[in-house]
């Protein structure tokens, strides 16, 4: 018995230290499963986003965003192993003291985020090339209609290696190496710029108005910084929308009801508005529906469900872009990826960063896109060429957009149409309104120091009125060139002058070999009855009679607004031709150039007979003369018509 219990005793010990050994087993596991499922969550955005309390506008934001499934910590901490991040996120402590002892100014902004080529690069491969994109964009006017326009554009993305013959378009930028130092946190103002080619070549770019000392790039060597993805792309993740942005997407998704009275105005005075609380903010959206009660009764009355979503709806857009309580809105964290809001590309694409030798960092629409063509509602959309034409010389000029207002002349209706000059009405395509009816603030195009490095010498006055070396449509406004600040400012007595006593004067000149004696633009010799809206079928480069070389790609509008309807013409109402008597009295020459005196009449009736070349072919009964040929039988009814009532003369 005793020799028992002493073998008990001796296994005891063994069986205390396996389950001792259990234990510290279990213990580790337990600690482990712990750890991991602490780690997991707190780098899970909901941690992130709703634990810490001085994070709901960014949670709020990221929820909308294009990012909404990637976590938090990818951006913030890197996609790096534990062993990386682990330090890393040791750092980030100090957050977690500031947020309990409140020692925090908001807004806040991110100090420390990651390179993006440690982040963004790792799903969004630099080296894949990326065709162009369609694009259109709605808006909407801030009147009573809410009136829409579409602007249409292709974006040139691009992207892709140099050596693979890429490396092109927006993300050009990326492929190669541009520095740029900002003298401000958010990165808003950059007076200084430098790239570097692949064979180490460096070129500095100057903001002309900066007055930076040649030698800055060196001084600031250490600070400068080689731009990436975040540069652009700052609210990728964080969109903050303006209040006009937002209204437009809300109408374009039809989530507000258009047809609501200044629906877009008062949405926007809402947001726009500075409220001291989130309460505060919601209650101003609530007296939405009071406004529309006492300002549009009627319409309130059989609307009341359109006005109530519309609150509703407000409500939602607040909730994600405005947050009194953290001092944040979308003015207090610029998006960077456009130029219409904030700088954006502006910020270097200025016009106004030179190189010592004169070089600019080329502020021109379509290196990034094309040229926006905008639309009314209703209107058919507009066909956009994915061709990348050849472009003259002149325009690769990195100054050509500050130059070319002062080299606008003739030559330039060869490729576009050229009516109304400066103007924003969209007739023309010198009356962009997308280019035209909007002030950039943020471009450099009035820099003293630029208008000095494009601006043409001016050439003094010979006591002549100066001909006109451009069409002079009759939409076309003579003060959007010729105003006291623009292109060729008029002398100081004509300020009060309107187009009417401007053209009394200065006539338009086409000087170029083949065309016109200065002011002879041919006038139109025959009526337009059922022709307005046909010069092409007569005049067409391979017509009877073609348009001068110089004259392809011009509209039949672009036509009419040079050559004018002889006085001699009739068949449109208005215009008399004068009679042989009024002709003798003023001295006219009633004879037409190049068309018959008296146009035949047709002696027959057309019944069954619809095909004229079947007797007056140059081999029929009555051949046409010889200057008919290639005429259609559309273009002989025009002018020959049967005689009275259609039936045969004699």
């Amino acid at each position: 018995m005793k020799r028992f219990r002493r073998w008990l005793r001796g296994l005891a010990r063994p069986l205390r230290y396996l389950v001792a050994f259990v234990a510290v087993v279990v213990l580790v596991l337990v600690a482990i499963a712990v750890s991991a499922t602490t780690w997991e969550y707190t780098n899970s955005p909901q941690f992130c986003g709703t634990i810490c309390h001085t994070m709901p506008p960014e949670y709020a934001a990221y929820q909308v965003s294009p990012h909404a499934r990637v976590a938090c910590v990818d951006c913030h901490l890197g996609q790096e192993g534990v062993l990386l991040a682990l330090p890393r996120k040791a750092k980030e402590m100090s957050h977690v003291i500031n947020a309990l002892t409140k020692s925090y100014e908001p807004p806040i902004y991110v100090r420390n985020l990651r390179p993006a080529r440690d982040t963004c690069e790792r799903c969004h491969n630099p080296d894949k090339f990326s065709s162009d994109a369609f694009v259109e964009i709605k808006r909407y006017a801030e009147d009573e209609e809410n009136t829409e326009t579409r602007d249409y554009l292709i974006v040139k993305t691009g992207g892709g290696l140099r050596r693979e013959g890429l490396g092109n378009g927006i993300h050009w930028h990326i492929e190669n190496e541009v520095w740029f130092f900002a003298d401000d946190p958010l990165k808003q103002t950059i007076p200084y710029v430098r790239t570097v080619d692949q064979g180490g070549q460096v070129v500095e770019y100057f903001d002309v108005e900066a007055g930076l000392p040649p030698d800055f790039g060196d001084q600031v060597a250490d600070r400068l910084h080689r731009m990436d993805c975040i540069d652009c792309h700052t609210r990728v993740s964080h969109r903050f929308r303006s209040p006009s942005a937002a209204m437009d997407d809300a109408l374009a998704r039809r989530q507000i009801d258009a047809s609501i009275p200044y629906v877009k105005k008062q949405g926007v005075r809402v947001l726009s508005q500075e409220y001291a609380s989130t309460e505060e903010g919601i209650e101003a959206i609530e007296a939405l529906e009071a406004w529309y009660q006492d300002n549009y009764p009627d319409y309130y009355a059989t609307h009341q469900a359109e006005v109530r979503a519309l609150v509703e709806r407000m409500k939602g857009i607040f909730s994600v872009s405005v947050f009194p309580n953290m001092g944040i809105g979308w003015q207090t964290h610029p998006d960077n990826a456009g130029h219409r809001e904030f700088p954006g590309c502006f910020r270097c694409h200025d016009g106004k960063h030179t190189s010592p030798d004169g070089e600019t960092v080329r502020l021109e629409c379509n290196i990034c896109h094309s040229i926006p063509s905008l639309v009314l509602a209703g209107e058919s959309a507009p066909v956009l060429t994915i061709d990348k034409p050849g472009e003259p010389m002149s325009h690769l000029d990195s100054n050509w957009l500050a130059r070319h207002q002062y080299q606008f002349d003739e030559t330039c209706a060869g490729c576009h149409d050229v009516s109304n000059p400066g103007g924003d009405d969209n007739s023309s395509f010198c009356s962009n309104s997308a280019c035209h009816a909007t002030e950039w603030k943020y471009v450099g195009l009035d820099a003293p120091a630029i208008r000095q490095l494009v601006e043409p010498p001016k050439v003094p006055g010979s006591g002549e009125p100066r001909p006109v070396p451009h069409p002079i449509a009759p939409r076309t406004d003579c003060a959007i060139c010729h105003d006291g600040d623009s292109v060729r400012p008029v002398p100081s007595d004509h300020g009060d002058y309107e187009q009417a006593i401007c053209t009394q004067c200065h006539r338009p000149s086409l000087s170029d070999a083949g065309q016109s004696p200065a002011g002879a633009v041919p006038a139109v010799l025959h009526t337009l009855d059922g022709r307005r809206d046909q010069c092409l079928t007569c005049h067409g480069a391979d017509g009877f009679k073609p348009y001068p070389e110089d004259h392809k790609g011009r509209a039949t509008e672009t036509c009419l607004s040079c050559h004018e309807l002889s006085p001699l013409t009739s068949g449109d109402a208005g215009e008399v031709s004068p009679t042989d008597a009024e002709a003798e009295d003023t001295g006219a020459d009633t004879s037409q150039p190049d068309q018959p005196d008296d146009v035949r009449p047709v002696p027959h009736t057309l019944e069954g007979r619809d095909d004229c070349l079947l007797c007056h072919d140059t081999g029929g009964v009555e051949p046409f003369p010889d200057d008919h040929v290639g005429r259609t039988v559309d273009m002989c009814q025009e002018c020959h018509v049967p005689g009275a009532e259609g039936e045969e003369q004699e």
